[in-house]
């Protein structure tokens, strides 16, 4: 049963709120009252300030979609307020915030132009003997210097590497012109445990081929990732063994424009071996057989160029060369080998790296060119624009060397013997003929004297006979 108020007081009270209370009633009768309710009308003020509220969000939204979509748009509208996260003018004072923008080093065909900055990288192992030859070709680049940064890896060095290595970096970069000092300048130390030797034997053998290449490739990454910058638009490597090379390599290779570029490598050879021969095999097209081939191999197995366990047939760009074939001519290859690479820097921010793994049955070197073309990059070669690498002697040339310095030994040992046994023999025939000379001589003067005796003696008997007649012509009278 509903209240009811029976006293005054309550009921003035209850009336008073009407429209609160209203739907019960104030007698002991029930019904309904026919109250509503109906909402306040809002204010204009309120209504404005929504409307203002709501177009800022809008316009918050629209400009926040636009800013990620067009990041490059970012420093013209909001320089004043980009805190350094977009804006890299100078108005700004956050000194530990650094803006990059990554569109303005995506490198072109003529970066020494545009003040675009390359990485080399070399990555040395028991190099000391190659970097009086390697910093001398530093020196005769014709690229700035102060654009070229320098990245080293040590690693697994047992000669004076790194010591050598820090005073060629001092001499580098004590000159007096502050453009012809090179930029920054990275020495990494980091061991792989590689076991295998540096000689030739041990380098270039089919067995440690595997194993070595994927921990090459591993010191190429390191060196990389420890090294690269945000202002770098191309990145170079170059083994500290070559001998030969134009000074103008690298004007050269980005001239072409292209994502990933190598020239051709030959090295010299002693005549007796043919004057000289292609060096980086490394650098190939594929082919039908060597597609084959992959398949038949172990997930885990890397084919190597130059053996003859893999035979691939595939076209490679060292034996291409023409040397009076035009410098500029390209080739698309899919391997490229790690003599002297030039590359975007963007290849590598891409993810594009140097496999220590099978990668589609490659690594390292070769294993890049075919991520490089797996990621739609741009991959040549220059078959006639040739540098030259440090001839080194395998076991079999030493060993043929050896041989024939014993053959001229020899052969010289037989001239000598030859030649002395022509003086003895000559030396007697003088002496021969030198006493036949007196003999000739004593006989001549023997036969005067016989000859003078003879007329004397004619003489005298002549005379005698005269006497004889004389004296009988006066016997007669």
């Amino acid at each position: 049963m509903l209240p009811t108020y029976n006293n005054s007081h309550y009921k003035e009270k209850a009336d008073r709120y009407t429209h609160s209370n209203g739907a019960y009633p104030t007698s002991r009768t029930f019904s309904i009252q026919p109250h509503k309710f109906q909402p306040r009308s809002q204010p204009a003020l309120r209504r404005r300030r929504q409307t203002i509220y709501r177009l800022a969000l809008a316009a918050s939204l629209f400009m926040a979609a636009f800013f990620f979509f067009f990041p490059a748009a970012r420093p013209s509208f909001i320089p004043p307020v980009g805190l350094g996260l977009f804006s890299s003018t100078p108005q700004l004072h956050l000194e530990t915030v650094r803006y990059y923008d990554l569109a303005n080093v995506e490198g072109t065909a003529r970066g020494w132009e545009r003040e675009e900055r390359i990485l080399l990288c070399a990555p040395l192992r028991d190099a000391a003997p190659h970097l009086p030859m390697f910093f001398s070709h530093l020196r005769n680049l014709t690229y700035p210097h102060h654009l070229i940064d320098l990245a080293f890896l040590v690693g697994d060095s047992k000669d004076s590497t790194l010591s050598d290595l820090s005073n060629f970096l001092t001499e580098l970069q004590a000159v007096e012109d502050p453009k012809q000092a090179f930029g920054e300048i990275s020495v990494i130390e980091k061991d792989f445990g590689q076991k295998v030797n540096q000689d030739v034997e041990s380098r270039h053998g089919f067995a440690a081929q595997a194993s070595r290449r994927k921990s090459m490739a591993q010191a190429r990454n390191w060196l990389l990732s420890a090294a690269l910058r945000p202002t770098h638009s191309w990145v170079y490597w170059r083994d500290v063994d070559v001998e030969t090379a134009p000074f103008t390599i690298l004007e050269d290779l980005m001239r072409h424009n292209k994502d990933v570029i190598v020239p051709n490598v030959w090295r010299p050879l002693p005549d007796w071996l043919g004057g000289e021969q292609p060096y980086d095999l490394n650098s190939w097209q594929e082919s039908e057989t060597a597609l084959a081939l992959a398949d038949t191999l172990d997930e885990d197995a890397v084919i190597v160029e130059g053996y003859a366990e893999y035979a691939t047939w595939r076209p490679h760009l060292a034996y291409l060369r023409d040397p009076y074939g035009d410098p500029d001519m390209e080739m698309e290859i899919d391997g490229v080998g790690g003599v002297s690479i030039l590359a975007k820097a963007k290849v590598f921010r891409s993810g594009v790296h140097f496999p220590a793994f099978s990668f589609e049955k490659h690594a390292e070197t070769e294993g890049f060119g075919k991520m490089a073309k797996r990621m739609k990059f741009s991959v040549i070669g220059l078959p006639h624009y040739t540098i030259w690498h440090l001839y080194e002697p395998s076991v079999d040339d030493i060993r043929h060397m050896e041989e024939m310095e014993k053959e001229r030994k020899e052969r010289e040992e037989q001239e000598k013997l030859k030649k002395e046994q022509k003086d003895k023999i000559s030396s007697n025939f003088d002496d021969s003929a030198k006493e036949w000379a007196k003999d000739k001589d004593v006989l001549k003067a023997k036969q005067a004297a016989e000859a003078e005796g003879a007329k004397e003696d004619a003489t005298k008997k002549s005379k005698d006979k005269e006497g004889v007649a004389e004296a009988e012509d006066d016997k007669k009278k």
